[in-house]
């Protein structure tokens, strides 16, 4: 009886780590909806409602092949440490960073 319940036990042990490892090492998916929020409040004014960038700002079209061969790494860089005139949004989480990243990404020609 004394065995089973260590052999439960070390089986319910490594059960929890297998699980909670599973969760640490799972990549959180980006949510597309929360970034196209997030850019209509944050970079619509600058970038266009659209994206489509606005010719008096000079700001360019964020589906553009110019902004589009960027790497995620790049884009998160200039989101959260600004660029020429754009400023830093260095209050973003990295989620919500993420979900801006990957609505750009949707707008892609």
């Amino acid at each position: 009886m004394e065995m089973k319940r260590k052999q439960l036990g070390t089986l319910t042990l490594v059960a929890a780590l297998f699980a909670g490892t599973c969760l640490l090492s799972a990549p959180a998916k980006a949510d597309t909806a929360a970034g196209e929020a997030m850019f209509k409040a944050k970079c619509a004014g600058c970038h266009g409602a659209d994206a489509k960038g606005k010719e008096a700002m000079k700001t360019r079209d964020m589906s553009s092949a110019d902004v589009q061969k960027q790497s995620d790494a790049e884009l998160t860089a200039i989101i959260t440490g600004g660029k020429g005139k754009m400023p830093a949004y260095k209050t973003l989480s990295a989620d919500q960073v993420k979900d801006l990243v990957s609505y750009l990404r949707s707008l892609k020609k």
